[in-house]
Parts: C-alpha cells; structure tokens; sequence
C-alpha cells in the first residue's frame, strides 16, 4: 500500500478487519461469507417483524416449524437453502433476488 493513505478509523471492527483479514485471501472470503449468512438471517426478521408475524404464525405459512424459522433467523445459521427462502419469500408476498455484484479484491479465489 506504499503511497497510498489509509483513512484513520476508532471503529473497532474496521480496525480489527485491517488488522487481523485485510490482505488474508481466505480470511476475507470467510468474512464475506459470515456477514452474507448473517444479513440473510436478519432479512427474514425484519420482513417477518414488518408482516407483524410471530415465528409460529411464519413457520405455519412456509409449512415448517417455529424452530426452523428461528434457526434460520440466527446470524450463525449457515444451512440457508435457496428452496426454503423461496418458500418464506412466497408466504411473505416477495420474492428472491440472487446477485453476484463485483468484490473489491484484486482476484476472485480459485474454484476447487
């Protein structure tokens, strides 16, 4: 980063990013995957909150249990499946969006 000039930050979590993932290929590829686990989770509360729905009242719509709904609610969740979020999707009167928008590093990881 010779010449270039890193914008000063007391936000912790950016400077334990810079610190500990920023130019860690794997690290950053993890991170990214934690934090789209966790906005999917948090996107199913808010529109479940929105609709003035309780777990249950959801898990009865989709065809599952108020245990599914709140695990799939749960940042650390990582067995979304795009069937199930169609089937909320569909009980909540939406629909799923899939995009592969461009990420900032230089090279995208290899496929193994």
């Amino acid at each position: 980063m010779a010449g270039k000039k890193r914008r000063q930050t007391t936000d912790a979590v950016e400077i334990l990013r810079r610190r500990f993932v920023e130019g860690d290929a794997e690290s950053e590829a993890l991170l990214e995957e934690i934090r789209a686990e966790a906005e999917v989770a948090r996107t199913i509360y808010r529109l479940r909150s929105g609709a003035k729905l309780t777990q249950q009242a959801l898990a009865e719509r989709v065809g599952t249990t108020a245990s599914v709904i709140s695990r799939l609610e749960d940042a650390d969740y990582t067995g979304h499946s795009l069937a199930m979020l169609r089937r909320i999707a569909t009980a909540l009167g939406r629909r799923v969006e899939i995009r592969f928008p461009a990420v900032k590093t230089a090279k995208a990881p290899s496929a193994k």
